[in-house]
Parts: C-alpha cells; sequence; structure tokens
C-alpha cells in the first residue's frame, strides 16, 4: 500500500491553517501595550508569536521598562482584560475567513469519508470553528487544556489519531510552523507544511489555496 492509501484520517492546525486569528492578538496586545505605557514595534508583535498569554504580558511590560510596575494580581488581571478583548474580536470572525481553498478541502475530505481532527493549542478553537462554520465537519478537537506538553512535542497530534481512532500512521496532518511540524513528525504521521522554511516537513504547499486531495495524492504517489 502506498502512502496516500494509508492515510485514513487528517489532523489541521487551526491558527495560519484554517484561519488567521494572529492579527486578533496583535490588536489585543497593541491596546493593552498603549495601557501600560509601551511603544508598540512590529519586533514586539513578532517575538509574541506562539508565546503563552502571561509570558506575552511580561515581554510588553519588559520592553517599556514596566515589569516592576505591577503586582502579580494586577499582572493577571491584565492579561485576562486582553483575553477577553481577543474573544470579542473572534466574535467577527464569518465563513469570509477561512483561507482561500480550506473551505472546498475540508467539505472535500468529509465527502470522501476520511475521519477530521483538529490539533490546535487554542482553547478557544471550538468557538472559532462555529463562528467559521466548520465545526460540523470536525469529529474531534483536541482540548489542550488536558496536555502536558506543547508543541514540538508530539502529544496534541498523538491525542488527535486517538480521538478519531486511528493510528498515527493513517493520519496526515497539516501546519503552517516548525514547531508543529516537528510535533507531527516526532508523532509519526504524515506532515505538510503550508508556507516557507517548513524544510522538514513530508509534504510542502506555497499556500492553502494550493492544498487539494488531488495535489496530495499526486505528491505521495
Amino acid at each position: 500500500m502506498n502512502q496516500f492509501n494509508q492515510i485514513k484520517g487528517f489532523a489541521f492546525d487551526l491558527d495560519g491553517v484554517v484561519t488567521d486569528t494572529a492579527r486578533f492578538h496583535s490588536q489585543a496586545w497593541h491596546a493593552l501595550a498603549d495601557q501600560v505605557g509601551t511603544p508598540w514595534t512590529e519586533e514586539l508583535a513578532q517575538q509574541l508569536k506562539g508565546i503563552s498569554r502571561m509570558d506575552s504580558l511580561e515581554m510588553i511590560l519588559a520592553a517599556g521598562h514596566h515589569q516592576d510596575d505591577y503586582t502579580q494580581t494586577e499582572k493577571e488581571a491584565l492579561a485576562e482584560q486582553k483575553n477577553v478583548a481577543y474573544q470579542d474580536l473572534i466574535k467577527t470572525l464569518t465563513p469570509a475567513d477561512i483561507l482561500p481553498g480550506m473551505a472546498d478541502f475540508i467539505k472535500s475530505l468529509q465527502a470522501a469519508g476520511y475521519r477530521l481532527a483538529v490539533a490546535s493549542a487554542s482553547k478557544n478553537a471550538p468557538f472559532i470553528l462555529e463562528q467559521l462554520k466548520l465545526r460540523d465537519y470536525f469529529d474531534f478537537i483536541v482540548d489542550p487544556s488536558l496536555l502536558a506538553h506543547g508543541k514540538p512535542d508530539p502529544e496534541i497530534f498523538e491525542r488527535a489519531a486517538q480521538g478519531i481512532d486511528l493510528p498515527v500512521s493513517a493520519v496526515l496532518a497539516l501546519e503552517d510552523s516548525v514547531a508543529g511540524i516537528q510535533a507531527i513528525n516526532a508523532a509519526g504521521e504524515i506532515s505538510l507544511g503550508i508556507g516557507d522554511g517548513l524544510d522538514q516537513a513530508q509534504l510542502c504547499f506555497p499556500d492553502t489555496q494550493a492544498v487539494t486531495l488531488a495535489a496530495i495524492k499526486a505528491a505521495l504517489s
């Protein structure tokens, strides 16, 4: 059996693969940086990507030399304020925010009988999928609060395979980050990278529009 015929399920990262919520994180952090008096720069915005909420807050405070201006309780309140602002922003998501080609791809997978899982570190993933009108296409969403380790640890992708009752060898997973590709490879799944700089991925596509079942079959045959 060739690699393509082995595939019975797909696991999706969410941000950068199905939709783009990074801009909402940036907007919410930018507003908080303004509030605490830290100048907002593109460099700071880039440093916050993939970083936990509290660590991001500490970086923002340190960038403006405000790290000693707040108690731990006040810092936790600021972090929660940012999360509330972010959740308000993602309420504006609609199916128009699905990245190019992804709605058709996901629908084609369901029609072909594949099992689908979401392997995202975002605790807001179920809500985001509801906003995008994609929730019903997925058989399982990993709950990141139950995981002991984050990417590049393979745990999230192993859990995704378990959630759709498949061995890892029967799952192809899609990611747009180096840590995500490393996690997929460590899990023993087939890795599909979207974007640049993902040389460790078994399959690489330049953007979401290029990802189709036919293209995957051609790449694996």
